[in-house]
């Protein structure tokens, strides 16, 4: 809405209305292939879909629109390649990997990432952008898994400090990444979304953004617990409510947030990000 376009549709909707773009992510989706996961005993529970096999469906879809021409339809289009990588260390944490064999994903999952910023460079895109990840350690899910006693394990926000190690060591491997394309591709604007301090700033200024400072941690649409996050019990199961006010919530279901929260990691990024892209008006 702040950059004045209509919500992007899905790619798969035919009856939607493409002008403004097309959305081609896939829930539960990974960065890595299903199989690496299934080498390193790490399953992919929700979709076999991973960051190719998006790709590969953009591809296609472009092909069959734009044929020969799509160099040229597309050289005005912004691209966000991610975020993804989440889903990759959220799967292995809570299938029981340790932190260290969680961390020593990194370099693989940041690898599929540049790799795919170099296929849509290929394919055509001059402005792209691609976000980090989000705290891990602030999450209702990984925070019901992980809860341990000791004070030390918590920052101040009484998030996870290990887990959101994790997640800073994977933002600071992804801009290694993205400075290494940038110097292969002078001409192409490529740029980091900060989810990962976006988030922060929310639960920093929570009072001031009206967010209800007592549940910063608590999913709103779950049950249970110091979090309000059962595994067993997620959103969407029988006897599951949402809270009344989601709009007070940062977290909506123990992994993904809150429609206020998104709207306010997004104004901070295209705050960001928008005098950088070299937009012609």
């Amino acid at each position: 809405a702040a950059s004045g376009l209509a919500f992007i549709n899905p790619y798969k909707n035919r009856e939607a209305e493409f002008k403004n773009g097309d959305n081609f992510a896939t829930a539960g989706a990974t960065a890595l292939p299903t199989q690496f996961l299934q080498s390193k005993n790490i399953s992919s529970p929700i979709t076999t879909t991973s960051l190719d096999l998006q790709l590969d469906l953009m591809f296609t879809h472009f092909n069959s629109i734009c044929l020969t021409d799509c160099i040229q339809l597309l050289k005005n289009s912004l691209f966000m390649v991610g975020e993804i990588g989440m889903n990759d260390y959220s799967y292995a944490l809570l299938q029981g990997k340790s932190i260290q064999d969680t961390t020593n994903l990194v370099s693989d999952v940041v690898y599929a990432i540049q790799k795919a910023i170099n296929r849509v460079i290929e394919f055509g895109a001059v402005r792209i952008v691609v976000p980090g990840i989000l705290p891990l350690g602030c999450l209702p899910a990984l925070l019901t898994r992980f809860e341990t006693k000791d004070s030390k394990s918590y920052d101040k926000f009484q998030c996870l400090n290990y887990l959101n190690n994790l997640s800073q060591y994977h933002n600071s491997e992804l801009q290694k990444a993205i400075q290494e394309v940038k110097k292969q591709n002078p001409n192409v604007t490529i740029l980091y979304g900060d989810y990962y301090n976006a988030y922060i700033a929310i639960l920093r200024n929570a009072l001031h953004l009206k967010f209800d400072v007592k549940n910063l941690r608590k999913a709103c649409c779950g049950i249970g617990g110091e979090y309000n996050y059962e595994s067993n019990q997620t959103c969407g199961a029988r006897g599951v409510h949402a809270c009344a006010q989601p709009s007070s919530y940062v977290s909506w279901d123990g992994i993904n947030l809150t429609e206020e929260a998104y709207a306010n990691i997004a104004q901070s990024l295209i705050a960001d990000i928008l005098p950088k892209l070299n937009c012609k008006p």
